[in-house]
């Protein structure tokens, strides 16, 4: 087990103890009277660190149980060691997160050059292990990211490594990957034209560019609530097996794809979409759509594409009204959700009562008779 030493500092950084991980370190030394950093003490909070001092524990966090990705302390007199799970700062450092810390940076700089997001606005996100999700931190541009910048948290949020607090909407991302198993990368920004449709509570219709069809089909509408907190993150549930985009009310836009770069580009098909139909509203003329037989081969293309749609399922569109010359509609219905299986128990129950209930009608027939 090595140990990284910062016995020698009085006070101490996040980034001090991120050099814990760089090194190779799966233990950090303290002294007793050190003095850690608002960002060191966020960062130790938390990982859910409990420490020791003195012979007497306290926990970093009161009243909440250690995090399982982290260990909890233990320590020689008159001093504090912290414990990162090595197993989470091996993934975090790994050359696959490595490559992926690049793609978040990239993307973030392609929605920021494009307008998508402003001041410290938007997040991105990618499930890189069955419980690890490496995501942007709150409070910085995606036009500033860096790799240190990066966060790893679990899929209940907690963050496991990274020297900046993540980001507040993480809940929303990890709703989207705990409904969505092949979702794995997710992307929120908040596109101008796209956005415009979210808060009139309406969704651009279909058939009118292939490209649309193709790779969006069509938008869903979440129902409003306050960013950042699990209520917000849940209003996407019901849409997002069968929508990779979804308008959030108010707010701005979600899309889930297989990678984060590929979840940015439905973000600019739903914005550019959006921002055409804009313009050709302009116009003054009717909007043609393409024929139900043609908008038919998109949806089959769309099929071999594996992506998504509501027009697969059993939930029927034909609610809508004719979008032709209308560039506004209605949001579609949640589809309804796919019946459970029932275990071998609630099987035998099932028919135990339906037998018990033929038999007594029979019974009651013959005494009848």
């Amino acid at each position: 087990m090595k140990t990284l030493d910062l016995t020698e500092l009085k006070l101490v950084a996040a980034r001090d103890l991120e050099a814990a991980g760089k090194d190779g370190a799966t233990e950090v030394v303290l002294r007793d009277d050190a003095v850690l950093t608002p960002s060191a003490r966020d960062l130790l909070a938390r990982f859910k660190v409990s420490r020791r001092s003195s012979g007497s524990i306290s926990a970093v966090a009161p009243g909440v149980a250690a995090s399982p990705q982290v260990v909890s302390a233990y320590a020689d007199t008159g001093k504090q060691v912290l414990a990162v799970n090595p197993a989470a700062r091996e993934l975090y450092y790994s050359e696959e997160a490595d490559r992926i810390k690049a793609e978040i940076i990239a993307v973030g700089r392609k929605l920021w050059h494009r307008q998508y997001v402003d001041g410290n606005g938007g997040n991105i996100s990618y499930r890189i292990g069955p419980n690890e999700v490496l995501c942007t931190p709150t409070l910085i541009s995606k036009a500033d990211l860096r790799p240190d910048d990066i966060c790893m948290v679990d899929l209940e949020g907690n963050q496991l490594v990274g020297s900046r607090p993540r980001t507040s909407e993480i809940l929303l991302h990890l709703e989207i990957y705990k409904a969505v198993p092949q979702a794995k990368g997710v992307v929120h920004c908040h596109p101008a034209h796209a956005t415009a449709y979210a808060i009139t509570g309406h969704v651009p219709p279909s058939s009118i560019i292939p490209e649309y069809d193709v790779f969006i089909g069509s938008c869903a509408v979440s129902p409003y609530e306050t960013p950042g907190t699990q209520k917000f993150a849940e209003t996407v549930i019901p849409y997002v097996q069968h929508h990779n985009t979804v308008l959030l009310a108010n707010h701005g836009i979600v899309c889930w794809a297989d990678t984060v770069t590929h979840a940015e580009w439905y973000a600019e098909v739903v914005e550019t979409y959006c921002w055409t139909l804009t313009i050709a509203a302009q116009l003054g003329v009717p909007i043609s759509r393409i024929p139900d037989d043609k908008a038919a081969d998109l949806l089959e293309i769309k099929k071999k594409l594996g992506l998504p749609d509501a027009r697969f399922s059993e939930c029927s569109l034909s609610d809508l009204p004719d979008a032709a010359g209308t560039l506004a509609l209605p949001p579609p219905k949640p589809c309804r959700p796919t019946p459970q299986a029932i275990d071998d128990k609630d099987a035998e129950r099932i028919v135990q009562q339906v037998t018990d209930y033929v038999m007594a009608a029979l019974n009651g027939r013959g005494v009848n008779r």
